[in-house]
């Protein structure tokens, strides 16, 4: 007899529900893009039904709509618990960069997710009525780091607070992106521990050197 892949319990608790599903459907949409997925693996995997995940979400593509946005509220709900704002600017930049390196190389499934998005133009992500309030907090953290790093002196002036999150995003996705081609080409794993520290030290020294006055 061959084993059974173990399947979550049912509950009877609808937000965890969702939750369950909204968790495994990032996997499986991060893993074969929107038109690989199936809400067939995605219900066995949670133990739920096909029924139940139209019933939540409608179709699949409201399914993926639905994973998009949880990704992006994760990691914006971790930010927004660092406590930037009671932290010398250069320390909340050095925080604020290694946390997103951290969480991004943790995260990998949030990388794939939105390379997918990316693929498909953003068309789905345009739809979304709550994407663009879930990223203001992103903006206004670094806007306001910035404003105090200016205030003092720390930092020059003329920096646009939202080209400083593409510059940390762009660093950052890198390292889980372009991973394995990148250790490949050049025969440096990316994810030994030495190698992973010294890249992220750099990261965050490069960021922080751009705004220093």
């Amino acid at each position: 007899m061959t084993a059974k892949t173990p399947t979550r319990s049912r509950s009877n608790d609808p937000a965890a529900t969702r939750r369950d599903i909204l968790e495994v459907a990032i996997r499986e949409f991060s893993r074969n893009g929107l038109a690989g997925a199936r809400i067939d693996e995605i219900a066995a995997r949670t133990a739920t039904s096909k029924r139940m995940i139209y019933y939540y979400f409608k179709n699949k593509q409201g399914l993926y709509l639905a994973a998009l946005e949880k990704s992006y509220h994760d990691i914006r709900q971790i930010e927004g618990t660092l406590r930037l704002e009671s932290m010398s600017p250069t320390e909340a930049v050095r925080t604020l960069v290694g946390f997103t390196f951290d969480y991004q190389s943790s995260n990998p499934d949030f990388v794939r997710l939105v390379m997918n998005e990316n693929m498909l133009h953003g068309q789905y992500l345009a739809q979304s009525a709550s994407i663009k309030e879930l990223n203001i907090p992103a903006i206004t953290g670094i806007r306001e780091i910035y404003a105090r790093g200016c205030e003092q002196g720390v930092f020059r002036k003329g920096l646009d607070p939202i080209d400083l999150h593409a510059s940390i995003s762009a660093l950052c996705f890198f390292n889980v992106a372009n991973q394995h081609t990148f250790s490949l080409i050049f025969k440096r794993d990316m994810t030994a521990p030495e190698t992973y520290a010294q890249r992220r030290r750099n990261v965050i020294d490069m960021i922080l050197r751009y705004m220093l006055a």
